[in-house]
């Protein structure tokens, strides 16, 4: 009978499906900023952005508003390991004139209890952090403010809507500052279901979720920032507060609101309002009994439809009362009891059915808890994009401790929701309390760990005055290098390239082109065609070059370049050509004449013997012959730098600078010949190879480098050298990060302070991580799956500080380089005497063309530090072997020329 009667209360599975389909739209509409206003589930943002991690550690004190007692707490957190705190409480009324007063008096109220509670603990004279549990929705804009927008659970205090209650609670504490020498600093305002979160957090890291199922009913959860449109940034997580209790106030649930919930809502002290809480929490559960009671009573199916005054009286059948009646054993002689102090003289079937009320009321405010909770445990595992998902939800309130079923329907409800969800629901001691205090332990951790990290990283921030300077350093340096009685002591080399032309579109022919400049070796045949179908066809193959070759003798390292060069004859069948070759050759060399490059010192890894101050083309015309299969003409030899130059130039005719922003670093640019000190004749240009990588190797930019430069410099293959380079070449930027990150792991600022294996390992952080890491795109959690392929187990803070340590090196690197070509186009405008100079750059390299921000800060520094200079940039298609082939192909038109 009784369940024909609450038919409507009675939950299927797929009605509960559908109620945390509806949520989960809810929670979308919450999220978005051009949807929150019309949202009724606010998802508001708690500015709590980290939950605990074990270090917290402190005095901390809290204050607890939101149930029928006002609560002070204190609580000591200790950072011994074993994750122990200490709590000491005292619990106030809260008198119906304080909640149903005004503002003044309610916060004076809150401070003449604390202050009650300091001298009670004798704390007087101590500065304490103060943490308010505040369990009423607010909009928060940080921590430690919240302006409240409606009052909740029989609150109704005049004057405090609308404003700012941090502000209101530090008004009052500074009344009683002087008077009782207290001195209290509030930093956070923090909602009980956070609160509970934050409590449960300390004793288990897998806690993302807060549950209040008590007097009123609300959850939390962490959320990814991305998704949050009310909060500026997209990186790491935050708290939100959802407060579902308004779920189903635009209607939403009006298909499941009985007769009974209207009319409970029509007798309540905010009609419309709150409804799903209406249906959940146990401020309402015992009058939702009693409306149900009567109603059946009336209709002659309880007592003998004899209505007495206690079912007639609002508020008369409470929580308690329902909780008895459930009981398992005792339930029926409760009911008999409870039911005959009612005056309502029950029968054996009334005991039974009432009972059976009571268990219908209280089994659908779990299932409906149970949907919308499984909601958000779907949203969360999505968020992770994961399958299956291990997760803790932190829990308090009454209904869920004293109930003596609820929690165990609550379980086997949401399990049978959401069956990819392993959840471990966590009991919280004092969430509300010691919640406002951990939420505030972290915020103190967070506030002492951003100190660190950002006097770690405040070496890389370089003001646009530094910047001017590193500018100006390096145009003395350009001068040096030009100069006759400087240039053999000048750190960056100016070498002559003996390139004195770029393409003027009537270079024809075939051409071989070798590069070499990194761990791989390329051969390649390029056909230029002139007129008007000039183009420029490309054929080529890869050769490695293994370790014991890079590092063994100079005569292994050029028998094996030959080696690859007869099996690219042989692949293309032109062994028997003697055709004109260019040779990139990416290390610093002296050139005599275009076809004549000593080597001044290995770069990048090389360490072949018996090189360094030989000459490379000899060097390979030798090991041709010891083959002996086939002959070329070296015509020039080439850096990679001036190839890109070429390349671009060809397509551009005011292309006259070369930047290489890769593996290594290094710019060319045509000079002036009567700039051109050590050459003779002042008549036309030529190119100057800068290797501006030496750049500081003479301590001139000391003051810019970190002790993380100098780690990296004094760990590398050429300490000493390439200062500059180390600070700006793809080939280092990695292991400056990794450096870092040891420095602050071993702070205790990440990975939990354990240094893993592959931390410790030299070159395991490479630059393309840098890239990937950085890119606006990528989602934490896809950061974390980098640092976990690099062995690295992070968190999500771990991933948000990494980032942004890659951030600074790149940006550091990128600025640097700006500096230094805003000095080479401020000498080319010199140079031409003009008011304004327009140029174009062209580009190449792996830092510059797939790191994600680099090409920009390099642009804007450049712009910013030469505001005279217009400059294009142009990437270049494959500098090192086309371009090659094109100084090749120039060199062979001036030499006809000449001879002409």
């Amino acid at each position: 009978q009784v369940d024909r009667y609450l038919y409507h209360m009675r939950l299927s599975d797929d009605v509960l499906l559908d109620v945390m389909a509806r949520f989960q739209a809810e929670m979308v509409k919450g999220l978005g900023r051009d949807t929150n206003p019309t949202a009724t589930v606010k998802m508001l943002p708690s500015f709590v952005r980290s939950l605990p991690d074990g270090s917290e550690k402190g005095d901390f004190l809290a204050v607890d508003l939101g149930g029928s007692q006002f609560r002070a707490h204190r609580v000591k957190v200790f950072d011994d390991g074993k994750q122990n705190s200490q709590l000491e409480s005292k619990f106030y009324p809260t008198p119906k004139e304080v909640i149903q007063g005004n503002g003044a008096e309610l916060f004076d109220y809150i401070a003449d209890c604390l202050l009650d509670f300091m001298e009670t603990k004798n704390l007087k004279h101590k500065k304490l952090p103060l943490g308010f549990t505040f369990s009423f929705p607010c909009k928060q804009t940080k921590l430690e403010e919240g302006v409240l927008l409606g009052w909740t659970k029989h609150f109704k205090v005049r004057g405090v809507q609308d404003t700012d209650v941090v502000n209101s609670l530090r008004k009052a504490l500074q009344k009683h500052k002087a008077s009782f020498d207290i001195d209290v600093d509030v930093l956070a305002l923090v909602n009980d279901t956070v609160g509970t979160m934050m409590t449960c957090g300390y004793d288990d890291q897998r806690c993302e979720v807060g549950l209040i199922i008590g007097t009123g009913t609300n959850a939390c959860y962490m959320e990814e920032m991305r998704h949050i449109d009310l909060v500026e940034g997209d990186e790491g997580r935050m708290c939100i507060n959802t407060e579902w209790g308004a779920f189903g106030d635009d209607g939403a649930l009006d298909d499941l609101r009985t007769e009974f919930d209207r009319e409970l809502d029509l007798g309540s002290l905010n009609p419309g309002k709150q409804l799903f809480e209406k249906m959940i929490s146990s401020l309402y559960l015992g009058e939702l009994v009693r409306l149900i009671l009567l109603k059946m009573t009336k209709e002659g199916l309880l007592f003998n439809g004899k209505v007495s005054t206690a079912l007639l009286t609002k508020g008369k059948i409470e929580m308690k009362h329902v909780f008895a009646m459930e009981k398992y054993k005792e339930g029926l002689s409760n009911t008999k009891e409870i039911l005959t102090e009612l005056n309502l003289f029950p029968s054996e079937e009334d005991c039974i059915a009432v009972q059976h009320v009571c268990t219908i009321v209280s089994f659908r405010s779990a299932n409906l808890c149970a949907a919308a909770l499984a909601a958000i445990l779907t949203r969360l595992r999505e968020n992770k994009k994961l399958l299956r998902m291990r997760t803790t939800v932190g829990i308090d309130g009454g209904l869920y401790k004293t109930h003596p079923q609820y929690a165990k329907r609550l379980h086997k409800v949401v399990r049978r929701l959401v069956p990819n969800c392993d959840v471990r629901f966590l009991l919280s001691v004092s969430g509300s309390g010691k919640g406002a205090a951990m939420v505030t332990a972290v915020a103190y951790r967070l506030a002492a760990q951003r100190k660190q990290i950002d006097a770690a990283l405040a070496p890389f921030l370089l003001s646009l005055e530094t910047l001017r300077e590193v500018k100006s350093k390096m145009r003395t340096e350009l001068e040096y290098g030009l100069k006759r009685e400087t240039q053999a002591s000048a750190t960056v080399k100016m070498l002559p390239t003996y390139v004195c032309g770029t393409p003027d579109g009537t270079e024809k022919g075939k051409f071989l082109a070798l590069d070499l400049g990194g761990t791989n070796f390329r051969v390649l045949l390029v056909k230029i065609r002139s007129g008007r179908r000039r183009s420029v066809q490309m054929y080529n193959k890869i050769f490695a070059i293994p370790l014991e070759i890079m590092q063994g003798t100079g005569e292994e390292l050029f028998d094996h370049i030959v080696q690859c060069i007869a099996d690219f004859l042989d692949y293309m069948g032109i062994k028997g050509a003697r055709l004109p070759l260019g040779f990139t050759f990416s290390f610093p060399c002296r050139q005599a004449s275009i076809d004549k490059g000593t080597l001044v010192g290995w770069t990048k890894g090389f360490k072949a013997t018996d090189c360094e101050g030989e000459d490379v083309v000899d060097m390979l015309r030798e090991a041709i012959r010891r083959r002996n299969e086939f002959d070329l003409d070296i015509v020039a030899v080439v850096n990679d730098t001036v190839g890109t130059m070429m390349t671009c130039g060809y397509e551009d005719p005011n292309c006259e600078i070369g930047l290489i922003a890769g593996t290594g670093s290094n710019v060319c640019y045509m000079e002036d010949m009567k700039n051109i000190e050590i050459l003779e004749g002042n008549e036309g240009k030529m190119c100057i190879n800068t290797e501006w990588g030496g750049f500081g190797d003479n301590g001139c930019i000391d003051n810019i480098r970190t002790k993380y430069d100098k780690e990296v410099d004094e760990g590398s293959l050429n300490p000493g050298k390439q200062r500059y380079e180390k600070m700006t070449s793809g080939m280092y930027l990695g292991e400056i990060v990794r450096q870092i990150l040891i420095d602050l792991t071993k702070q205790g600022l990440l990975f939990r302070g354990q240094i893993s294996e592959s931390l410790r390992k030299r070159g395991i952080f490479e630059t393309k991580f840098l890239s990937q890491i950085e890119s606006d795109r990528l989602a934490l959690l896809q950061v974390r799956r980098i640092l976990q392929q690099l062995g690295l187990d992070s968190t999500c803070e771990d991933s948000i500080i990494v980032k942004e340590v890659c951030g600074a090196v790149s940006k550091r690197a990128a600025q640097l380089c700006g500096a230094g070509l805003a000095a080479i186009v401020e000498k080319k405008r010199e140079n031409r005497g003009v008011e304004r100079l327009q140029i174009t750059v062209g580009v190449d390299g792996t830092l510059y063309k797939l790191h994600p921000h680099f090409s920009r800060v390099l642009r804007e520094t450049v712009k910013e530090l030469a505001p005279q200079c217009d400059v294009t940039f142009m990437l270049s298609e494959d500098g090192s072997g086309k371009g090659a082939a094109l100084i090749t192909a120039v060199a062979k038109r001036l030499h006809n020329v000449g001879q002409k």
